[in-house]
């Protein structure tokens, strides 16, 4: 079974969670603070984290920035229904995902697959490797990339928008493809994931010799990756 790590400090919610997720294939653990969350987390026996943003001893967010100092492991945010602020700093410090706050168990499991599927790569654009698009090298078996000569750090869901982008390099990938390859459904109105996560991706690559980004975008409509 799939280890997941729950870490919430609703003991209601996540003891119901405990008990679902096992019908579905997962064996969760619960950590009810930050601390011991990251302690769990870090231990390296878990597929995939859930994260809550609210807890007590140490935020979701400082929790989160802690697990990605040393871990690339997949993490779910738990954040409250229309806090666009807390759902933007967990993707920026590298969270996979979020759900908002309440979800039904059935969407939080579809979540944790899709997750999983692009972690493992079997939900890629394309299989084998290795993709080639100007300094941009990725290896789709083993889910890791090279620029420029060097390696390149990414987290799953930053891996597959990555590659789509490399698979149509030179040219303009719509939002809802990028959308519907890298997560499995269409793109929602005022839904930001892609565009932080693109604002990530930018970070790690740095500037043009122009000092233009290398992953330029057309307002509204969608990102283009250069190769030159």
């Amino acid at each position: 079974m799939t280890q997941v790590l729950l870490v919430d400090d609703d003991a209601e919610l996540t003891a119901m969670l405990v008990q679902y997720l096992a019908h579905e294939g997962f064996a969760a653990e619960v950590a009810h603070d930050g601390e011991d969350g990251v302690a769990r987390a870090l231990s390296g026996r878990f597929a995939i984290v859930v994260l809550d943003v609210m807890m007590p001893r140490l935020s979701g967010i400082d929790a989160l920035r802690r697990i990605r100092a040393t871990s690339r492991v997949p993490v779910l945010m738990l954040t409250a229904r229309g806090d666009d602020i807390d759902r933007i700093s967990g993707l920026n410090l590298g969270a996979d995902d979020y759900v908002p706050k309440p979800c039904t168990p059935g969407e939080l499991v579809a979540r944790l697959r899709a997750i999983l599927r692009r972690a493992s790569g079997t939900g890629a654009a394309g299989a084998g490797g290795p993709v080639q698009a100007g300094p941009l090298v990725l290896w789709t078996s083993s889910r890791s990339a090279t620029w420029q000569g060097t390696p390149l750090e990414l987290t799953g869901t930053e891996f597959s928008l990555v590659e789509i982008l490399a698979r149509h390099a030179g040219r303009l990938v719509s939002k809802e493809e990028i959308s519907q390859q890298a997560f499995g459904r269409p793109l929602a109105r005022f839904d930001r994931r892609i565009d932080v996560h693109i604002s990530s991706i930018r970070q790690k690559l740095g500037q043009r010799p122009d000092g233009q980004p290398w992953i330029v975008s057309v307002r509204g409509m969608g990102y283009q990756l250069l190769t030159d």
